[in-house]
């Protein structure tokens, strides 16, 4: 779900310096499983062979599949497979081949080479789900890399028809000059189709909603190899999961019809760090304040390390600092800046290290910071969940545990939805978790030696937060090494109607299912 250096630095209190952290948050917010693992990198080309899968036969599919076929005793088997993979903590799994497709054709033919032959498929949609779920013991992974078009943008009607290989930063960036915009997520490089299938943690949520809820229609391919169309007024059924089922979809996303909307005309950020110390009081003025604000106003809260020009003020809290950022996606910059004000009303304002105050901002601005905050090449454990709890109760029970990170990049941070009501869950769509908070730890590290530290540090962060969990969000949770988070990802009747569906269309179980294909 945050970058050059700013040469500003900003004493205790300014006003009107930009903050940094490599650019961090200086122009805007950011609002945002555990792995089979293997404590290294991917060693020799034979992974599948070691895990003792078969060599398949491939000749039925000479002339009909024109993208590209690599199977374990290939050389760049590794490198296509898992190469792509966000977080550098490899899972100990692997396909029987990968299916680089080129077009609707290609699918097709894969998934009804996968029917012949009763092997089950999976589908990487970019590869940056934190736990690789597209990663399977077995069976074919079909990456869709190479699907990576706007095939239509009509600005008069707003609306857009885009294959799911394109990129958070890539789709602003092609609707900018049209002055419009999407619901995207905030990670500058990931790609549309993992987001939406997950339900979609998007750029100003509190007026445009998540993600899923601007997808009109899907074209996708059934496990019968049938090419549909699926929208509020054909093939429902798929309509609703594929909208929030995540990697438990049953079908393979190729095309999504989206509804745009008019390009804020003042995108407007403030960012306020304050010391560690005080990362509770800051909490217990920050909940109350999100209730008052507008719902066009992002509103977070982190724990990082200090960005350099606030490391030496940070010391005594082992270089952490507390991060307050708002960002308004406003009409007028001077409503954005009196709107802002409010963050100034905390009643330890004073002890503020430094400030940036309702700066002007864009989409371009607000990727780089994203992308600062949660760099690739790490090594990761992720776990984002939804809360009603307080946040100061939640900072509280999670203060000292946060100093015993030793990883400086590790991110601990949540989104306080603002206005005065919570975010209903959408009526006709598999993504049903709702509440007025959303966040976790975002655990990253370099070395492989550092692995069981981190991840212990990981694992009591998590059951620290136990009891203020309301739910998982199932595109940033480890449903590959805690199964349940999947389930724990969907009100209770839409986890049940999501079984029913996957029994009735797929009922020879072509797609893996949440925890198939895992062992």
């Amino acid at each position: 779900m945050v970058a050059a250096q700013e040469s500003n630095q900003t004493q205790s209190g300014s006003d009107n310096n930009v903050i940094s952290r490599r650019r961090f948050l200086s122009k805007g917010i950011v609002s945002a499983g555990s792995l089979i693992l293997l404590s290294g990198s991917i060693g020799s080309s034979a992974l599948a062979r070691a895990l003792g899968h078969p060599k398949l036969d491939l000749s039925s599919l000479q002339g009909k599949f024109e993208g590209k076929l690599v199977s374990p005793q290939d050389e760049d088997f590794n490198k296509l497979v898992f190469g792509g993979l966000w977080n550098k903590l490899y899972p100990k799994r692997a396909p029987q081949l990968l299916a680089q497709v080129s077009s609707d054709k290609d699918v097709i033919t894969i998934i009804k080479y996968a029917r012949a032959n009763k092997l089950k498929v999976c589908v990487r949609g970019g590869g940056h789900n934190w736990c690789a779920p597209s990663i399977r013991n077995s069976g074919i992974l079909i990456d869709l890399t190479n699907l990576n078009k706007v095939i239509s943008i009509d600005a008069k009607a707003r609306r857009a028809i885009v294959q799911p290989i394109i990129s958070n930063r890539e789709m602003q960036a092609c609707l900018k000059p049209y002055n419009l915009a999407f619901p995207s997520g905030h990670c500058p490089p990931v790609k549309l189709s993992g987001y939406l299938l997950g339900g979609g943690m998007a750029w100003n949520q509190g007026v445009w909603g998540p993600g899923v809820e601007s997808v009109e229609a899907i074209e996708m391919v059934t496990p019968d190899g049938e090419l549909i169309t699926a929208s509020a007024k054909e093939n429902q059924d798929y309509y609703w999961a594929a909208r929030g089922a995540g990697s438990g979809l049953f079908a393979v996303a190729l095309r999504y019809h989206l509804k745009l909307y008019p390009l804020p005309k003042a995108l407007t950020a403030s960012v306020y760090y304050y010391p560690y110390e005080n990362v509770v009081e800051v909490a217990q003025w920050l909940g109350p304040l999100a209730s008052k604000l507008p719902n066009n106003v992002e509103l977070s809260q982190f724990v990082i390390t200090a960005p350099p020009e606030l490391a030496e003020q940070c010391k005594s809290s082992a270089g952490k600092v507390c991060l307050v950022t708002a960002t308004m996606f406003a009409e007028d910059l001077t409503d954005a800046q009196n709107t802002l004000k409010a963050l100034d009303t905390c009643p330890i304002i004073d002890k503020c290290l430094s400030k940036s105050i309702a700066q002007p901002t864009d989409f371009e601005k607000l990727f780089d910071a994203s992308g600062d905050l949660w760099p690739g090449n790490l090594r990761c454990r992720v776990d984002a969940l939804f809360s009603n709890s307080s946040i100061a109760d939640i900072f509280k029970a999670l203060k000292d545990h946060l100093l015993e990170s030793k990883s400086p990049k590790a991110v601990f941070m949540f989104a306080l939805f603002t206005g005065s009501n919570v975010p209903a869950p959408l009526p006709d769509a598999a993504f049903s978790m709702s509440a007025k908070l959303y966040g976790g730890s975002w655990t990253m590290w370099d070395k492989p030696g550092d692995d069981a530290e981190n991840k212990k540090w990981h694992e009591k962060c998590i059951a620290l937060l136990g009891p203020f969990i309301a739910g998982h969000y199932v595109s940033e949770s480890d449903t590959t090494g805690h199964p349940d988070y999947a389930k724990a990802s969907y009100k209770e009747a839409n986890w049940k109607r999501l079984g029913e569906l996957r029994k009735k269309y797929d009922p020879e179980g072509v797609f893996f299912d949440y925890s198939g294909g895992l062992s």
